[in-house]
């Protein structure tokens, strides 16, 4: 007999926690201890829930490495004792923070679900019922075996399950916040849950979770735009204790090939600056030697980050710096994927 899976709720904060005072107007935090009392449509579900949540919720505009690991740390702790886990979080950075999830947990076996909302969870018209109830549903979802369904970190928000590490926010105001434009949607909820099982993650659950929670934060992001200067490419190059830099290049992985501009990139390659290629556009690939414009970028070893976004790219560059990679096999292993972040064009 399968047994009723038992999930782990954690509010750390944003719009979905908070409820409006009718009185005054003004948008308090939710009481998650009382979540099955205001939320009842989450009794009909096939699981036991419980919740923990922050002592002082916060915007995840200030979420930072030390709550990663502080979340990290609670799942951990944990982890044996539930099937599943949802993290509710702030829409604005969640790319990011699922994203450096994906890579923190090493042969995981079970589902770590972000989710949010863009009205709160008190409000008439919200989308914070429907994205807590199906995302606590996905991470409670099994296979016939009993097992968890969802082995990998997630991101759910308005009716698709995405891989968390391939997501990107792309509106302020519609429901609709999130895309994953180089990676389909593992699920997609209407009248019924559909999965794209063979889209999943396939994780053995023999090895042992690791969690990592190193990462140098040493790095800069470049964005490339028609008119920049020597002296703005030449102050980001040169900050002090600089380690790696997400170079935002236009198309395909193009830059300038204005000879000041390669001089400082090969200066900044030779003190093993980490230069990761990644493209501004929303969807698409870099294919580094596919245009002169991009020969040279190849030649001298910027590292590609073929269709990896920039969000996943900043994180990746992040924990493979925090987990001392070798110079000599770090190009090898971020042009990888680790956890289905990015794909290789053959």
């Amino acid at each position: 007999m399968t047994k009723i899976p038992h999930i782990y709720l954690i509010y750390t904060g944003g719009t979905i926690g908070m409820v409006k005072d009718f009185e005054t107007g003004a948008l308090k935090a939710f009481n998650f201890d009382k979540l099955l009392k205001h939320v009842p449509e989450l009794n009909h579900l096939n699981c036991t829930i419980d919740t923990f949540s922050f002592d002082v919720p916060i915007d995840s505009s200030d979420m930072d490495i030390e709550e990663w690991v502080f979340i990290a740390e609670l799942i951990e702790r944990n982890y044996e004792k539930y099937d599943g886990f949802v993290i509710l979080h702030g829409s604005d950075t969640m790319a990011y923070t699922s994203s450096a999830f994906s890579f923190m947990f090493k042969n995981l076996a079970k589902p770590i679900i972000f989710t949010g909302s863009q009205l709160p969870i008190g409000d008439l018209r919200t989308d914070a019922k429907e994205n807590l109830i199906t995302s606590i549903e996905i991470a409670a979802k099994q296979n016939k075996d009993g097992k968890p369904l969802i082995n990998e970190v997630c991101l759910y928000f308005e009716y698709k399950l995405y891989r968390a590490n391939r997501t990107v926010k792309m509106n302020a105001e519609h429901f609709q916040a999130f895309s994953s434009p180089n990676c389909l949607p593992l699920a997609e909820s209407g009248v019924h849950l559909k999965f794209k099982r063979q889209l999943l993650e396939k994780t053995s659950t023999e090895k042992k979770l690791e969690v990592r929670k190193r990462f140098d934060n040493n790095i800069a992001v470049l964005k490339l735009f028609p008119g920049i200067t020597k002296q703005v490419v030449e102050s980001v190059l040169n900050i002090e204790g600089l380690k790696g830099v997400v170079l935002e290049t236009f198309g395909s992985g193009n830059a300038t090939s204005k000879q000041w501009f390669l001089d400082l990139l090969q200066d900044a390659v030779n003190k093993e600056i980490k230069i990761i290629n990644v493209t501004q556009c929303a969807g698409g690939s870099v294919i580094m030697g596919k245009y002169n414009a991009s020969v040279h970028l190849d030649k001298m070893g910027v590292i590609s980050g073929f269709d990896i976004t920039s969000e996943s790219a900043l994180v990746k560059l992040m924990y493979m710096l925090g987990m001392k990679v070798p110079n000599n096999e770090f190009k090898s292993i971020f042009e990888s994927p680790l956890r289905g972040e990015l794909t290789i064009l053959e």
